[in-house]
């Protein structure tokens, strides 16, 4: 099948074409950072994850998202996001492709990644996080491989895909959870450090993945004429719409537990994001763009004729994924650093090179996605035919 994605319009090709070119121009720049080492980012002594680790947490939940497709559609056999699935499934292999290559730009020295498979710590969450990554792009690609090949073939999907997606639901769940934990588990960076970390990023994983996915989708209705149908869309807006309304819970619940008990150090990361601290305030506009997004976006989805329109839905579900690329990306992991443990206050902001960088691994990722829809679309068009 993969012969499909060689032909297409020439819009496709531009398309292509334009992603090749960010992808070598972020290469570049990663080369260039890659030889001079982190002088040329924002990172410092004091803040040492900065825009790649936000991007890495951010899509890692964008892939477990997946399960909110797969779970209806193979378990409770919800027909209606029959058209839809292998989307999802494929969003999630390109979403853990990006992970992993934030990973890779953020290492100074990559070969040494692989000292976590050559000497093994089962006690450190980065190891189960080294294992359980590449198992779920696996599982995804197979699952969704073999389903649309079945489809071009007009059989029955193979036996052994209904074991596979069995284990992928659990999986999904835990490679967030695991990314939580990384967090969570840090001594004496209070503001992670609280037992409702790994439920917040559920649950905004669960609204950003399927609100990228509605973008897609009604990007690929209008681009190409294929319908992944109404129905299917206006359940994943649901979806999307409860998630965040968890989400912002999970916000007053952070903010109560903190300044109800008034510990300085769990009030002084919140007090910086939000209100600025001791002078400092680079990440408050950031912060309340993204609590306004949040609300507006949340708004828009809960009502339900706002979801049978395709262009405000579509608009609510943008603003929504940035909305939580700004909170659960770069504001929490930053935040997180500040204060120091020495009660210094030293902050951050991406450089150039590291935009530049990250705009690269985004164009990668969405030239796999690009060229997966491309084969998943090819054999939908032909099943009809």
């Amino acid at each position: 099948m993969i012969e499909r994605a060689l032909r297409g319009s020439k819009r496709y090709w531009g398309w292509v074409g334009v992603l090749i070119v960010l992808s070598a121009i972020g290469t570049l720049a990663y080369l260039v950072q890659r030889f001079s080492g982190t002088e040329n980012t924002g990172l410092s002594r004091d803040v040492s994850w900065g825009l790649f680790i936000a991007n890495y947490t951010f899509f890692v939940g964008v892939a477990a998202s997946a399960v909110m497709v797969v779970l209806p559609y193979y378990v409770h056999d919800y027909k209606e996001f029959g058209r839809i699935a292998v989307f999802g499934e494929f969003l999630a292999v390109a979403a853990i492709a990006i992970a992993g290559l934030f990973i890779f730009v953020d290492v100074g020295q990559p070969l040494r990644s692989f000292n976590l498979l050559l000497h093994p710590t089962p006690g450190s969450p980065l190891f189960w996080n080294t294992i359980i990554l590449p198992v779920y792009m696996g599982l995804n690609v197979l699952i969704a491989w073999a389903a649309l090949g079945a489809e071009d073939k007009s059989i029955p999907p193979p036996w052994w895909i209904k074991p596979l997606i069995y284990i992928s639901i659990p999986w999904a769940i835990s490679i967030h959870t695991v990314t939580a934990f990384v967090y969570a588990g840090l001594p004496g960076r209070a503001f992670w450090n609280t037992a409702i970390l790994a439920p917040r990023f559920l649950v905004s994983a669960f609204a950003s993945g399927p609100a990228l996915l509605i973008v897609m989708c009604i990007m690929i209705k209008r681009l190409t004429g294929f319908d992944p149908g109404k129905k299917a869309l206006g359940q994943l807006a649901v979806i999307v719409a409860y998630s965040m309304i968890l989400n912002l819970f999970f916000i007053v619940l952070e903010f109560f537990s903190s300044f109800y008990s008034s510990i300085p150090s769990h009030t002084q990361g919140l007090e910086y994001l939000f209100f600025g601290l001791q002078g400092h305030g680079k990440l408050v506009p950031w912060i309340w763009s993204s609590v306004a997004f949040a609300v507006v976006g949340t708004v828009l989805l809960v009502v339900p004729v706002v979801r049978r329109n395709d262009t405000i839905l579509a608009a609510a579900c943008i603003i929504v994924f940035f909305s939580l690329w700004i909170d659960k990306g770069l504001c929490l992991v930053v935040a997180g650093f500040i204060p120091s443990p020495m009660a210094t206050i030293t902050e951050y902001a991406p450089s150039l090179f590291e935009v530049i960088i990250t705009i690269g691994v985004w164009a990668v990722g969405f030239l796999m996605l690009s060229v997966l829809y491309k084969i998943a679309l090819s054999v939908r068009k032909e099943a009809i035919q």
